[in-house]
């Protein structure tokens, strides 16, 4: 009798072994710890991107990668200006919290920035084993003792400052293009130079766990100043991404330049994604992909061809264009591909994220303002509504649930948007519901005495 239960036994064991794994909620064995991939655009809008509704811009490579993960409908970063947006990331902190609320200026870009007391999401990863790297664009700081491989990353390929030329490297009239802490001279579109680079380290990591951060500058505006005697200020794109719209390489419509900037973007990103399938890595990596912050609507200065659509206004506002931004996340076997979330998460969430998943211990201190978003992500949990603050500018604004309280620049009264019926923010609510208004303002105040 025993022979017998014991045979089905070992034959039930051998079926099951047979079946294909159906769900994404549990976890694969793996040998290793998970590669991780942090992808940010430069200024890139919610409605830039093909699958967030833009149906003109192609981005075949961010579409798909929203097919194969996570496309976040409710994504916010913590600042709406690109600084103050890498130091919320890297530190996951609030900009109150690490005493950085402001965009750096060009000389400012090579001094500390952030202070130096922070500690950066690669700190938190080399000690588990990870390989480090960041390539592309840093924006908190340059000098001895701020830079990327002083502060964790092994190795570093970018640019220093906020916004430089896309080909010369030129930034407020000097080279700012550095491998390390040295300056250096690459000819290329910095694009695909980023894109390179994170390739290159792919390949050379592959046996090993590791952090790839990949902040590109792309799709930030042009800057005059960053041009030499007679350089046109125009969207710079190269003559491949211009010829998959059919436009010509002398093209002066800047609506149609962005678009093929938009385009060599996610050309930038298809083959860092295509190098991780051609190592057979893609099954063993996270990769997070969001926009720094909304895009910058500039009205009169021939800039304002980017697209926050559905959203109200842009970059450097707290209204929702200036700080919702699209965000896909894929980790194949443990998010389902293909699914949606419209569970409000914030930038800051990202550094607890990455900490969980490489199996590192959330520290006392320093404080860290996020939480890590799987549950919700996996949609295992509908948690009780965050509250996030945002304070910039003079401006100020809470999120709690549906609802969204804002205080406009140069404003003496708050308004009240309900966000899931009014995402484009145009009715104000806060005269016919002052309760909500009133606990949103107070709760704004309690958050923003704590800090100095």
């Amino acid at each position: 009798m025993h022979r017998t239960r014991l045979v089905k036994t070992v034959l039930i064991i051998i079926l099951l072994a047979g079946l294909p794994n159906l769900s994404f909620g549990k976890e694969a064995p793996q040998n290793r710890l998970p590669n991780i991939v942090l992808i940010t655009a430069d200024n890139l809008g919610y409605g830039d991107v093909g699958c967030y509704g833009n149906s003109t811009i192609k981005t075949p490579a961010m579409d798909r990668l929203a097919t194969q993960g996570v496309r976040c409908t409710s994504f916010y970063t913590a600042s709406p200006t690109c600084t103050v947006s890498r130091a919320t990331l890297l530190t996951g902190r609030y900009p109150q919290r690490i005493g950085l609320n402001h965009q750096l200026s060009a000389k400012q870009n090579l001094g500390i920035g952030l202070r130096q007391s922070e500690k950066l999401i690669p700190q938190y990863l080399k000690p588990l084993g990870y390989a480090t790297a960041c390539f592309g664009k840093w924006n908190i700081g340059f000098a001895p003792g701020s830079r990327p491989t002083e502060r964790g990353f092994d190795e570093f390929f970018g640019n220093a400052s906020g916004n430089f030329d896309y080909y010369t490297h030129i930034y407020a009239g000097r080279n700012d293009l550095y491998r390390g802490t040295e300056p250096v001279k690459v000819e290329g579109y910095s694009t695909d130079l980023f894109a390179d680079a994170a390739c290159d380290f792919i390949g050379r990591h592959a046996e090993s766990p590791f952090f790839l951060y990949l902040p590109f500058n792309a799709p930030h505006f042009p800057s005059a100043r960053n041009k030499g005697p007679g350089e046109p200020n125009i969207w710079q794109a190269p003559a491949t991404a211009l010829a998959a719209y059919g436009y010509a390489e002398d093209e002066t419509d800047p609506q149609k330049r962005y678009h093929a900037v938009v385009t060599a973007l996610d050309t930038g990103i298809d083959r860092v994604l295509k190098k991780l399938d051609a190592l057979q890595l893609t099954n063993d990596t996270l990769v997070i992909f969001y926009s720094d912050n909304g895009a910058f609507m500039l009205p009169g200065r021939g800039l304002e061809v980017a697209s926050n659509r559905p959203l109200r206004d842009g970059g450097i506002t707290l209204w929702e264009g200036g700080i919702r931004v699209p965000c896909i996340v894929r980790w194949p076997g443990r998010l389902k591909p293909g699914s949606l979330s419209d569970q409000p998460w914030i930038s800051l969430d990202i550094l607890p994220f990455i900490l969980a998943v490489a199996g590192g211990e959330r520290p006392e201190t320093p404080v860290l303002d996020g939480v890590d978003p799987l549950p919700e992500l996996r949609d295992e949990t509908r948690p009780s509504p965050r509250r996030f603050y945002w304070g910039f500018r003079g401006m100020q604004a809470v999120r709690e649930g549906r609802y969204k309280w804002i205080l406009p620049k140069r404003a003496k009264v708050a308004q009240l948007f309900d966000l899931s019926s009014d995402l484009s923010e145009t009715v104000d609510l806060a005269a016919t519901q002052p309760k909500v208004a009133d606990s949103l303002r107070q709760a704004f105040a309690e958050w923003r005495s704590q800090f100095p």
